[in-house]
Formats: structure tokens, C-alpha cells, sequence
């Protein structure tokens, strides 16, 4: 059985789920846009990969430690990106914690996560991104891809067939301007918060990601 820790250290606030045997590898997990790092979502997908050996930390994004509620500005994503990095550095310097060291987030905090790996190669070995926001709802055209072909880290792409934010065929056509290996986890039914109550997103997410980054071999 994992057990739970509140984390409140200089950049890093959240909780650190620890295996209940020695870890194999660490995730970082971050929120979206309208939340925090406590919802059902992230604490049953950490709650799965500490079960499975991984060490995982949830943490809140630098807007979300600035103020409890309200969605981030757009001109001060670069601060959230920079708190994720502190963050990372924060989970690399526990050495008591071998293997790959992770990075995953649900929509926003899985864009900002992807642009941060594709903007520092070698960040971090593997990505975790939970219904990746390809585009505002409804506005097809104002795609967030940019970036992609800059990507260079292994990708996990968890994605609902009703999600708002892409179609899965528009998923499989941004997957493929990644010049890293991808998984793609699809639930059909799924919307963007991938309730875990009706879908089994925590087994294949953690089955996709320990299959693509070889955990525990």
C-alpha cells in the first residue's frame, strides 16, 4: 500500500505518493487550467503508478500557488513552465529514487509539460499527457502544435473520443509530427476529464507508459 505526503518546499507544492517497495521511477503530475493537483483524476492516476512502483509527485502549477481559484493568463505561461522545472530539478535531486524520471500533466499542465520538454531535450525521459488540449473547443483552426516537432521526448497521449479539445483523428495527426516514439491510450465515450469511474484510465495509462518506457526492466 502507497502512502501519502504533503509537500510544501520553495517551488514545489503538493503531495508525494511513495511505493510501498523500493521505486523504480519518479512522475511528476500536474492539473489543468480550471483546477488543482487534488482532483479524482490526478490522485487516482498517482495513486496507480505508486502502486506500480513509480514515486509521484502532484504538484500545483506557479498560478495556482499564486492564487486558489481563476484560470491562468496566457502572457505568464512561461512562469508556470519555469515552476515545472524547479520541480523536475527538486525530483532529480532525490537519489534515493533510480530510473526514469517522468513528467505528466492533464490538458493545460500536459501542454505547458510537452513545451517545456520540446524547448530542453533530456528534461525528462518520458511524458504522461492526460487529454492534451490540441485546440480550444469548437475552433479546429487554432491548432497547438507548434511545438511537436521539437519534441524529442517518448510520449503518452491519454485521450477521450469526446473530448472537445480534438478528435482522435486530429490526436493521431499531431502524434505524428513527433519525431519521438508515442502511445496513444483512447477511451471511447471519454471527455475531456477521463472520468476514472467510468473507464479504466489508470491501468492502461499506467500499462501504456511502463510498456513505452520500459519500467521496471
Amino acid at each position: 500500500m502507497s502512502t501519502v505526503e504533503t509537500v510544501d518546499e520553495g517551488a514545489v507544492h503538493g503531495f508525494l505518493h511513495r511505493p510501498s517497495s523500493a521505486p523504480i521511477a519518479s512522475l511528476a503530475l500536474t492539473h489543468g487550467a480550471g483546477s488543482n493537483c487534488d482532483t479524482v483524476l490526478l490522485r487516482a492516476v498517482a495513486d496507480g503508478f505508486a502502486e506500480a512502483g513509480v514515486q509521484v509527485l502532484r504538484f500545483d502549477l506557479a498560478f495556482r500557488v499564486r492564487r486558489a481559484s481563476g484560470p491562468p493568463h496566457p502572457s505568464r505561461a512561461a512562469e508556470d513552465r519555469a515552476g515545472i522545472a524547479e520541480v523536475i530539478a527538486a525530483v532529480r535531486k532525490d537519489d534515493s529514487v533510480p530510473g526514469p524520471v517522468l513528467l505528466g500533466g492533464h490538458s493545460y499542465g500536459g501542454r505547458q509539460a510537452s513545451m517545456l520538454a520540446s524547448e530542453n531535450p533530456g528534461l525528462v525521459d518520458g511524458l504522461v499527457l492526460l487529454s492534451y488540449p490540441l485546440h480550444p473547443p469548437k475552433k479546429p483552426e487554432k491548432l497547438r502544435t507548434e511545438h511537436l516537432p521539437d519534441l524529442n521526448t517518448p510520449t503518452v497521449v491519454v485521450h477521450g473520443s469526446k473530448d472537445e479539445f480534438a478528435t482522435t483523428e486530429e490526436m493521431r495527426a499531431a502524434l505524428d509530427l513527433i519525431p519521438a516514439v508515442t502511445a496513444l491510450v483512447e477511451f471511447e465515450g471519454a471527455r475531456h476529464d477521463l472520468s476514472v469511474v467510468k473507464f479504466p484510465v489508470v491501468e492502461q495509462t499506467v500499462a501504456a507508459a511502463t510498456e513505452l518506457f520500459t519500467l521496471g526492466r
